[in-house]
């Protein structure tokens, strides 16, 4: 039986998944709902407004993947203290999004040290602009960004774990990295894999399905029967659970690819609907089939087979 704690703040009005839009805009009160749930003895998912984080306990203290929204750090301590009363000693980014990155400053300031691919850096420390929101994004500041930084993977000997950072080829964006904790047999995904529904692909900053599918097997590499999988986004998963997202993600590759390849427009491919048996089953999160089509179309990169 899963450990399972809940608990609910309320804060300041979130719009937007990946955190595009400021959280002071509307002013209204939201309800937060945080879930702590056990992926193993000493690995843990924390869901709440944004990416899923990743915490680590033991005696040489927590670490972290990801800090969701900056509002919400004070609130994810008080959850985090629910399994250790230890300070908070490294965050790794998965990427740049702001529901993954928002926390940065706050745990920084507490002494936390931030890890990420140098391409997380990069892209915080420079205006971006999000092409599929329509929304600039500036830069962050100098207390939010990765002190330390990478170029393939780094390694972690920390609280009697080997946790591997590895960085893969771009595919959400052009610096996602996944988790691996090899003894306690998790791994965490990043926004390479959402859970139940069609991902969002940040084309602008180097994300494309092909790269998706690709980071999406390197990390089947390291399953087995029994290994547990924090997504991006999404309730606690399986090596089932990433095989069936993998299966689809091919399937919308093999149906657009004859198409693009064939010379059809952007508007023609969406209208064609490529993804129709599978919008019930994929369809009913951030990305809707429409939305989805168009960014498998504005990043796609041939396949290598």
């Amino acid at each position: 039986m899963p450990y399972v704690v809940r608990s609910v703040v309320a804060s300041v009005a979130l719009v937007g998944l990946i955190g595009l839009t400021a959280w002071a805009r509307s002013g209204e009160a939201q309800v937060v709902q945080f879930e702590l749930e056990r992926a193993a003895d000493n690995v843990y998912m924390l869901s709440g407004q944004g990416g899923n984080i990743g915490v680590c306990v033991g005696d040489d203290g927590v670490f972290a993947i990801d800090d969701q929204f900056a509002p919400l750090t004070p609130r994810i301590l008080e959850e985090i203290k629910k399994l250790s009363e230890k300070p908070v000693r490294f965050v790794v980014n998965t990427h740049w999004h702001g529901d993954h990155t928002g926390g940065n400053e706050n745990l920084g300031e507490a002494g936390a040290i931030i890890v990420a691919h140098a391409n997380v850096r990069k892209r915080m420390s420079e205006k971006q602009f999000m092409e599929a929101f329509n929304r600039t994004v500036e830069p962050s500041p100098k207390g939010a960004l990765p002190v330390v930084t990478f170029e393939q993977s780094v390694t972690f000997h920390w609280n009697d774990e080997t946790i591997e950072v590895v960085h893969v080829q771009p595919a959400h964006t052009d610096g996602d990295s996944f988790v691996h904790f090899r003894s306690a047999n998790v791994l965490h995904a990043g926004d390479v894999f959402f859970n139940g529904m069609y991902p969002f692909i940040d084309t602008g900053t180097g994300g494309n399905l092909e790269g998706m599918i690709r980071a999406v097997e390197r990390i089947l590499e390291r399953c087995d029967g029994e290994t547990r999988i924090i997504p991006g986004h999404g309730s606690l998963a399986s090596r089932a659970d990433l095989e069936r997202y993998h299966r689809m993600l091919t399937t919308v590759r093999d149906r657009v690819e004859p198409m693009l390849r064939a010379g059809r427009s952007r508007d023609e491919v969406i209208a064609a609907k490529p993804s129709a048996d599978l919008d019930a089953d994929w369809g009913g999160g951030f990305m809707k089939p429409d939305v989805w089509i168009g960014l498998v179309y504005d990043g796609f990169q041939p396949a290598r087979r």
